[in-house]
């Protein structure tokens, strides 16, 4: 999950998939990406099974690339993501759209509520421990792809998501922060990563504010706290498509019930679990978003 989903454009790609887009020149037209790496993404996404290309003309030959179950079950995370850059990020060109539950009428934040008894939680109402397949030496995330250079190109919606967690080392340590790792060299022998690429992204969650820095200790701050949510549902995702067989890497208790964590997204209107084909941005009424993306209805793909 980590080599895979902590590549931005990867994350951008999937973003725009999951808004509609399909064809080529439609993730020309919403990116700033050059024709090589889209071409190469897009190979990935499907070698990977998290689009599907199909052939929709001959001649000459064009094709068009869909959602998988496998990329639709990412909404959890998005959505997440979206709530995220659009409560703690002011740096917007324009701001995030509000988010409509369908089912309620209403604009709503998500609420991570645990299954088991239904109750709110953050990172502080739980416990995480590795699992039989769990370890850090297993868990060091590959990957073949760069990030694209330079900070002046927009990153679409989600800028600060891409700059913290759009890169397999950002997003590894964002992870281990979450477990209580806090210093260079633990972050560095533990994860095995270069010295110079720990550094280099520290420095940017320090900037973009996620974490701060006291003597030798890298902490979480609050708005780092806020990607709780982000963290739990990539983890659930990777769990239910990446799994090994002699059981989880990662085993979450919710402390308040003492059961197994597993998180659920509710409504905070109605507080009925959300569902990803119910949540579309505000602004846009159902009606036409449905009947515009037929492939792909919501922000988030369906459930």
């Amino acid at each position: 999950m980590l080599g895979l989903l902590g590549d931005e454009w990867t994350l951008l790609v999937l973003q725009q998939a999951l808004l509609g887009a399909t064809r080529y020149a439609d993730f020309m037209a919403r990116l700033p990406i050059s024709n090589s790496v889209l071409a190469q993404r897009l190979r990935t996404l499907c070698d990977d099974g998290l689009l599907q290309r199909r052939e929709y003309q001959t001649n000459p030959p064009r094709s068009e690339y869909l959602v998988t179950p496998e990329s639709r079950s990412l909404w959890p995370m998005l959505l997440s993501i979206w709530e995220w850059e659009r409560r703690w990020v002011a740096e917007h060109a324009q701001p995030v759209p509000d988010l409509r539950h369908v089912a309620c009428g209403e604009d709503f934040a998500p609420l991570t509520t645990c299954r088991a008894c239904g109750g709110t939680a953050s990172e502080k109402d739980v416990v995480a421990q590795w699992g039989p397949s769990g370890s850090w030496p297993r868990s060091v995330p590959t990957s073949t792809t760069r990030r694209r250079s330079g900070q002046a190109e927009a990153a679409g919606l989600f800028p600060h998501t891409m700059s913290v967690i759009g890169n397999r080392w950002g997003f590894a340590l964002v992870v281990a922060s979450f477990v209580g790792m806090s210093r260079f060299t633990d972050f560095q022998r533990q994860l095995g990563a270069p010295p110079g690429s720990i550094a280099d992204r520290l420095s940017i969650l320090i900037v973009n504010g996620v974490f701060d820095v006291a003597g030798k200790r890298y902490r979480l701050t609050a708005k780092g706290r806020a990607l709780f949510p982000v963290v739990v549902t990539a983890l659930q995702w990777a769990q239910r498509w990446f799994d090994a067989p002699e059981g989880p890497a990662v085993v979450v208790t919710h402390t308040a019930c003492g059961g197994r964590f597993l998180a659920a997204l509710t409504c905070d209107q109605c507080a009925q679990p959300l569902r990803g084909t119910q949540v579309l941005p505000a602004e846009i009424s159902a009606k036409s978003f449905w009947h515009s993306r037929p492939e792909s209805a919501n922000i988030a793909g369906a459930q």
